[in-house]
């Protein structure tokens, strides 16, 4: 038998994470886990003139008050489960790892965008970042594909 006790969902508040959202809270509606919810404000450095890159501190203030809030009132439709909202900095994939390990979770639900080949080549994933380097098992949700949770 599987038993999860923690289940973190990183989220990017998309359509792709609200999927994931909705997975990972019918996953510990069932399991009778904590639901984690994080989201990472990723900090891009404002360029000026030539070369030259400053971090505006007042934007990124403003920045992670709003995804806060924006953390903070995400629905979760999970009746009975505890959910714990965590807003961090840095890169992505990074910090979904991090968390991972030390909040000992059991299973990470997160969305992916799909993303063609040449876009995945200039950018990366996320998501297969996290899948190479997770301490624990990933699920990976597409949205518009197989539902397994009924709204």
């Amino acid at each position: 038998m599987i038993k999860l006790n923690k289940i973190l969902v990183p989220t990017d508040f998309s359509e792709h994470s609200a999927a994931a959202v909705r997975y990972g809270a019918e996953l510990a509606s069932k399991f009778h886990a904590e639901l984690h919810l994080l989201h990472c404000v990723e900090q891009t450095p404002i360029l000026y003139g030539e070369g030259g890159a400053w971090f505006n501190p007042d934007a990124i203030v403003a920045m992670q008050a709003a995804a806060d809030k924006h953390l903070q009132e995400l629905p979760v439709d999970a009746v009975g489960v505890k959910v714990v909202r965590k807003c961090v900095d840095g890169h992505p994939f990074v910090e979904v790892i991090r968390y991972a390990k030390t909040a000992e979770t059991d299973l990470i639900v997160m969305g992916t965008h799909g993303r063609g080949a040449i876009a995945h080549l200039l950018l990366g994933s996320v998501a297969e970042k996290v899948v190479r380097k997770a301490p624990c098992p990933v699920l990976t949700v597409r949205d518009q594909e197989h539902e397994f949770v009924m709204p």
